[in-house]
């Protein structure tokens, strides 16, 4: 988005709340894809989600009674989404929603429940499917078929010339949702699972800090053949899930990365947001139980993914949003 508003010569501003505050899931990714520092940043960390999200909304607010911008564009299904735009909605500030209409309908997961109140409190959804502009029109509103930002992001990479220190074959694995986590029967199930696998083939696990925090001595010393590093930068990442065999994960964006990279998946849950890779055939769910996460992995790591009919758009959404901004506010 920052490059199509930047081409479009359109004026904008950065708020970055600090949800994501460790360097490894943050500064890294400002500085390996070249980005300015963002022009507002509250350092908020973590904390509950009622605690972190109030925090938020002072924060935002008092940046937004400052600057009064025409529209605040948030993004996605974090604290940070419900938080700016509840913010804004509050000041008679108009919300514009990027990636509108994405549904798990797992009430459960906090993510959905930002999601949901962003969209009813938004004025402008831009949704990257259509399966998400068909989720929006059952509850009364109408989105806009943009495509999808991740995708342009993945695009505007030279995937040839990224590189990752670990030869294949190997399985990529990344744990953290809360509904696996915060349980830890469910936890060690998977787990199980992996240990198992590695037995076939390795594993490398990106530990995002909330599960290393959770699970400290099983993540300090796991099996022979699995590899917990720290997390990496997105280009990094992008290259690991482009050489894996398969990729085991808990994350929405982690799966359509996986999609449109062409390498099978298998989600450790009972739904997805992206039900676009399943009907693809490139992706899985399954329950976190080892013998069911091992022989769906075998079955998967033999599929091919077919990705023809992209149904994430054309690699220009950003684009698609910068242009209705500009043609609705400037």
């Amino acid at each position: 988005m920052i490059r199509a508003f930047r081409e479009m010569e359109l004026p904008s501003k950065v708020l970055h709340t600090g949800q994501h505050y460790d360097y490894s899931m943050s500064d890294l990714h400002f500085a390996s894809l070249g980005l300015e520092d963002p022009h507002f940043h509250l350092g908020i960390g973590s904390q509950s989600h009622a605690r972190q999200t109030a925090r938020m909304l002072e924060g935002i607010e008092e940046v937004l009674i400052n600057e009064r911008p025409a529209l605040v564009l948030v993004y996605g299904d974090t604290n940070s989404t419900l938080a700016g735009a509840l913010s804004a909605v509050k000041l008679g500030i108009k919300v514009g929603h990027v990636e509108a209409g994405v549904r798990s309908f797992d009430r459960r997961m906090p993510e959905e429940i930002n999601r949901v109140v962003a969209d009813h409190v938004s004025d402008h959804h831009f949704c990257p499917t259509m399966n998400a502009v068909s989720l929006l029109k059952r509850e009364g509103i109408e989105g806009m078929l943009t495509g999808d930002v991740m995708y342009d992001a993945l695009l505007q990479t030279r995937l040839e010339d990224l590189a990752h220190p670990y030869a294949p074959p190997f399985v990529l694995v990344t744990i953290h949702r809360a509904e696996n986590t915060d349980v830890p029967e469910r936890f060690l199930d998977i787990w199980q699972g992996l240990k198992l696998l590695s037995q076939e083939v390795p594993l490398i696990f990106p530990a995002h800090p909330r599960t290393r925090n959770m699970f400290p001595e099983i993540l300090t010393e796991p099996a022979a053949h699995i590899r917990v590093i720290d997390p990496v930068s997105y280009l990094s990442m992008l290259a690991m899930v482009r050489d894996a065999s398969l990729v085991i994960t808990d994350s929405g964006g982690v799966q359509k990365e996986a999609f449109l990279l062409s390498t099978p998946c298998v989600t450790v849950r009972d739904t997805t947001e992206w039900p676009e890779t399943i009907q693809a055939g490139a992706n899985r769910l399954v329950a976190a139980e080892p013998e069911s996460l091992v022989r769906t992995a075998r079955v998967m790591m033999g599929s091919t993914v077919q990705n023809k009919d992209n149904p994430f758009g054309s690699g220009r959404a950003s684009f698609v949003i910068a242009g209705y901004i500009r043609d609705h506010f400037f």
